[in-house]
């Protein structure tokens, strides 16, 4: 199975939200759901204070606590290594919402009609009337088509780049060897698909202690 992933960088992301529009535009979400959001933070203390922006979505995790975690295999792996949610076997128990480290899951309104909302993928069509759970599936229905994620494509300054992370040509691993990317929470062994590159404010161990 092939691993597509996606690399952010951080000295790029100016957090104009401009991903967040496109992924809520391509995925029809209800509203307060985000499957792309931008973390605005400040660090330091006056007079030194500097100002950063955090990209956050699914991570995509080769080793998904989601997809172990499920109990109804709605949970799963795509052909291009993507975490998806196939919603007709979604039963909305969200284990996978307490499973996922990192907090990019949602669930959709009690009573809600979901036909409504999610644009998901062809095969992924969201025809239920039940609760589900959903989250970024790295537009699967784009990618299929050879069309980048609506993220990456609106990006105003290029901070996004998706790619084949098993090809050690692609441009999304060169730029990980060369600029040295890191993954949100490496200790916990998920090994995620999305990396960070560019310099920070502050050491990368304390990102997250910002974002919780």
């Amino acid at each position: 199975m092939t691993r597509y992933g996606m690399v952010i960088d951080m000295e790029r992301c100016i957090g104009c939200h401009a991903c967040t529009l496109a992924c809520k535009a391509a995925n029809n979400t209800p509203p307060g759901v985000f499957f792309n959001r931008v973390e605005d933070r400040e660090v330091g203390e006056y007079p030194d204070v500097k100002r950063f922006f955090l990209p956050r979505m699914c991570l995509h995790c080769q080793e998904a606590p989601c997809i172990e975690t499920c109990p109804s295999g709605a949970s799963q792996r795509a052909e291009n290594g993507a975490v998806i949610v196939d919603v007709k076997k979604c039963t909305g128990c969200k284990a996978c919402m307490l499973a996922c480290p990192y907090g990019v899951r949602y669930a959709s309104f009690e009573g809600q009609d979901n036909r409504t909302y999610f644009q998901c993928a062809e095969d992924l069509t969201c025809d239920t009337s039940h609760e589900i759970v959903e989250k970024c599936h790295l537009c699967l229905d784009r990618t299929r088509k050879g069309k980048k994620p609506a993220c990456v494509a609106t990006c105003l300054t290029g901070a996004r780049f998706y790619g084949d992370l098993d090809d050690p040509d692609s441009e999304v691993s060169r730029l990980i060897r060369g600029k040295g990317g890191w993954t949100i929470l490496e200790e916990l062994g998920t090994q995620p698909s999305v990396y960070y590159i560019g310099r920070l404010p502050l050491p990368k161990e304390r990102v997250w202690e910002l974002l919780v």
